[in-house]
C-alpha cells in the first residue's frame, strides 16, 4: 500500500511525535475530531490512523476513557537448537522466556503439493498432503505464522493424520511422528529476510512492508526422508532469532 495513503500518513506523523516523546508512555492523546482537525483530514481516517497504531501496539484504548501511549512491547528472542524438540518449538522458545505460547490452527487434509513442496518434500507433485496454517499467539497478541505440509503417503491411516487433532494433538512433528514409528533426527532450516505483504501484516498487527524473518524449515527421519516442510514467518518487532550452535568437545 502507497504512504500517500491519507491514513498511514496521519499514523506516520503520530507515530513520530511519540517517538519524539511528545508523549510519553500513559499519556492520553487528543481526541479523534482533535487529531482529524489538526490534519486537515476526516474522523474515519483519524479512526483507522489510531487504530493502525493501536494494531502496532504503540497506543491502546481504554473504554470510556480514550486512547493512551501504551508501554512498548519487549522484544523476545527466539532460540533455535539443533537439540531434539521435546514439544512445538514456538512452545519451547516461549518457555524459555516464562511465557505461554497458544495457537490457533486449521488444517485441510487431501491437498496437492504445489511443485516447489513436492520438491521440498521429494514427492511428485499434485501427491496429497495435510496442509496446516498456524497463527501463533502470546498473551493473545499474534506472533508468528507458520503453514506445514505432511505428506499423507506417511500419516494418512494414522490417528496423528490431522496435527493438531486427536491423541497427539499440540505435541509437535517429533513427537507426533514418533508416535507411529517414524524417528525424526534433523530438521534444516533456511531463514529468508523479508517484508511483509498485506496478508501477512493484518495476520500479525505490523505495518505492510514491515521486517519479517521468512524461515523454510523441513524435518527428516532416520533415512532421510521429509515428513514435514513449513514456512515460518516470524516479525522483526517482535522477535529477535538467534541460533544454539552446540560445541563437539573432544576426550
Amino acid at each position: 500500500m502507497p504512504r500517500d495513503t491519507p491514513y498511514l500518513q496521519v499514523a506516520d506523523a503520530l507515530r513520530d511525535r511519540i517517538r519524539s516523546g511528545e508523549w510519553a508512555v500513559g499519556d492520553k492523546l487528543p481526541s479523534r475530531a482533535r487529531i482529524a482537525e489538526e490534519y486537515g483530514v476526516g474522523a474515519s481516517v483519524a479512526q483507522r490512523a489510531m487504530e493502525r497504531l493501536t494494531i502496532e501496539g504503540i497506543l491502546e484504548g481504554r473504554a470510556g476513557s480514550g486512547t493512551y501511549v501504551r508501554r512498548p512491547r519487549e522484544r523476545g528472542r527466539m532460540i533455535r537448537t539443533r537439540r531434539p524438540y521435546a514439544t512445538s518449538p514456538f512452545r519451547a522458545a516461549l518457555n524459555a522466556q516464562d511465557h505461554e505460547g497458544k495457537w490457533e490452527s486449521r488444517s485441510a487434509a487431501r491437498t496437492p503439493a504445489p511443485e516447489r513442496i513436492a520438491e521440498r518434500l521429494d514427492i511428485e507433485p499434485g501427491d496429497l498432503c495435510v496442509v496446516t496454517d498456524y497463527e501463533f499467539l502470546m498473551e493473545g497478541l499474534p506472533v508468528q505464522l507458520s503453514r506445514s505440509w505432511e505428506p499423507m503417503a506417511i500419516t494418512g491411516d494414522t490417528p496423528v493424520v490431522l496435527p493438531e487433532m486427536g491423541p497427539h494433538a499440540g505435541i509437535g512433528v517429533v513427537e507426533r511422528m514418533r508416535s507411529i514409528g517414524v524417528v525424526v533426527v534433523r530438521a534444516v532450516e533456511i531463514p529468508r529476510p523479508a517484508r511483509a505483504d498485506q496478508e501477512q501484516a493484518n495476520l500479525l498487527g505490523i505495518s505492510i512492508g514491515g521486517l519479517i524473518t521468512e524461515m523454510e524449515r523441513t524435518f527428516y527421519d532416520i533415512d532421510g526422508r521429509p515428513v514435514e516442510t513449513a514456512d515460518i514467518v516470524v516479525p522483526d518487532v517482535r522477535w529477535e532469532i538467534a541460533y544454539e550452535i552446540a560445541v563437539e568437545r573432544r576426550a
